[in-house]
C-alpha cells in the first residue's frame, strides 16, 4: 500500500472536501445533486476518510439505527485506486467502531457491483433494496 491512512475529517474544510469526494464518486456520475448525498444522520454519524498525500481517496460512514444495529453508507474509493485494500481498511475501521459501541449487527445497502466486496468481508445478502439512485442494490448484514 501507498502511504494510506484512515481517520475522521479534522476541520470544516476537510469535512467539506470529504462530502465533495463522496458526492463526486457516488452521485455526480448519476447526474444527482450534491444535496442528494446528504441526509439527516450526518451530525450523528462517524465519518472516515482514506488519505494518500493529503488527498482524500476513500471514504465511508457509519450511523446507528438503534442500540444494537449500525448501518454503513457512502463507501467509496477513487476509481483509479480500487482493489488495493483501501475500501477494506475503511470498512474494518467502521466495523471496529460499531463493535466498540455495542453494535451486534451491521447492515448496508450495496450496489450490485460491490456485492462481492462485502461477501468477502463476511456480509450476507438479505434482499433487494430500492435505492434513490435507481441503481440495483442489495441489503446485506453482518453479525459482529
Amino acid at each position: 500500500m501507498d502511504d494510506f491512512s484512515v481517520r475522521s475529517p479534522i476541520s470544516d474544510s476537510e469535512y467539506d472536501n470529504y462530502i465533495h469526494f463522496r458526492w463526486s464518486t457516488l452521485r455526480k456520475p448519476l447526474g444527482m445533486s450534491r444535496e442528494s448525498s446528504l441526509d439527516n444522520k450526518e451530525s450523528s454519524s462517524i465519518h472516515l476518510i482514506g488519505i494518500i498525500n493529503k488527498e482524500i481517496v476513500a471514504c465511508g460512514r457509519l450511523h446507528f439505527n438503534n442500540n444494537i444495529e449500525a448501518q454503513i453508507r457512502y463507501m467509496s474509493v477513487n476509481q483509479n485506486l480500487k482493489r488495493r485494500g483501501y475500501g477494506s481498511k475503511i470498512l474494518s475501521e467502521l466495523e471496529s467502531y460499531a463493535k466498540r459501541h455495542s453494535a451486534e449487527k451491521i447492515i448496508l445497502n450495496a450496489r450490485e457491483t460491490a456485492k462481492e466486496f462485502y461477501v468477502v468481508s463476511g456480509y450476507k445478502e438479505i434482499a433487494p433494496f430500492k435505492s434513490v439512485t435507481g441503481i440495483p442494490h442489495i441489503r446485506m448484514s453482518k453479525t459482529l
